[in-house]
């Protein structure tokens, strides 16, 4: 199983979107607070469809909270500011990938704690900020997932 970590979350459809993506990859998702919304936002509830009830979804008060909880084998952090290509990891069984928020990206001081061969990133053209939260999280679940030989799915 895979984990996917969104780290103080803003954008209540991204998060829905997320949802599924995690139910259709049977994914845990994990959310640190503060969240931009409420759990029961309506918009969160349309792009999440009714994969809310099929998605194992955990949130945690802050990220020290998460990290005591999950204890984290290994923590691989996605951010535009990584050196390391998303393709040029060898994933495992129960990686944790960790997002920032859509505005911003993890915090420098957070995304320094985690080793460099573990920061992450997906190519863009140069110029470009980033990409959609949900689309960035669907393309690194995906291919995590295809090296772990699509475990759990038909």
């Amino acid at each position: 199983m895979l984990h996917v970590v969104l780290y103080q979350p803003e954008i209540p459809p991204n998060t829905g979107n997320i949802m599924r993506l995690c139910a259709n990859t049977a994914a845990r998702l994990h959310l640190i607070e503060p969240l931009g919304f409420r759990l029961e936002d309506k918009e969160l509830k349309r792009a999440g469809l009714d994969y809310r009830e099929w998605a194992e979804v955990l949130t945690y008060a802050s990220y020290e909270a998460f990290i005591e909880a999950v204890r984290p084998r290994r923590l691989l952090a996605f951010s535009t500011r990584a050196r390391r290509l998303y393709t040029e990891m060898s994933y495992q069984e129960n990686d944790v990938l960790l997002f920032g928020p859509e505005t911003r990206g993890l915090p420098r001081q957070l995304l320094e704690t985690i080793p460099g061969e573990q920061r992450l990133r997906l190519p863009l053209v140069p110029g470009n900020r980033s990409l959609n939260l949900s689309n960035a999280i669907a393309i690194a679940v995906y291919e995590a997932w295809r090296q772990l030989g699509f475990k759990g799915g038909e």
